[in-house]
């Protein structure tokens, strides 16, 4: 929706009124919140610090690239332990197996019988473990799975937005009109827009 707005909206005076009136609260209107303030900050107070050293792009690119690693970071937050739950869960329930097989033989043991009776109760206990730790594993691995692609084709829809924010904001003209307009992109396949709004 932020997309939508930014491309359709009429000058950069209007996309700062819309995040100073709803927020910064998803990642394309925080990068656009912030390489606007560095634009801003660097034309009205230059290179006062080192880390504001270089000219306005440098500083521009530096801003967009924290930003990036930032969001980049907080869409991976907590994948760490759902890939440790993933991996650990099969061994936590292979432990319980061998744990209730042990059982099993120690009360064969001292009941000096091994008939069906004696061994089919503890070794059926110690299989539910088996069966728990599966349980577990296999949702969160395809948890895991499915939110790394998720930050990944967000991650590259950032990227994309990142640079065309950057062309637009450094020229105060975006990529299509820069270069020249549509006649150049005539054989050019059409991108799809649909999961941008």
């Amino acid at each position: 929706a932020f997309l939508n707005f930014f491309w359709n909206a009429t000058s950069l005076e209007a996309v700062q009124h819309e995040i100073a009136t709803h927020g910064a609260s998803e990642p394309f209107a925080h990068l656009t919140a912030h390489a606007i303030h560095a634009q801003a900050h660097h034309a009205r107070y230059g290179a006062a610090k080192l880390e504001e050293a270089g000219s306005a792009q440098e500083f521009l690119t530096r801003t967009i690239k924290k930003v990036l690693d930032e969001e980049t970071m907080r869409m991976e937050s907590g994948l760490t332990v759902l890939a440790t739950i993933g991996a650990t869960a099969p061994f936590v329930g292979l432990f319980g197996t061998v744990w209730g097989v042990y059982h099993a033989l120690i009360a064969i043991g001292m009941t000096g019988s091994g008939s069906l009776d004696k061994v089919a109760g503890p070794v059926g206990e110690a299989l539910i473990m088996t069966g728990v730790g599966l349980a577990v594993a296999i949702p969160a691995v395809m948890a895991y799975n499915w939110l790394t692609r998720s930050n990944r084709v967000w991650g590259a829809r950032l990227d994309a937005f990142a640079f065309e924010l950057f062309a637009f904001l450094s020229t105060g003209q975006t990529l299509k009109t820069s270069s020249g307009g549509e006649s150049g992109a005539a054989n050019v396949r059409s991108l799809k827009t649909g999961g941008a709004a």
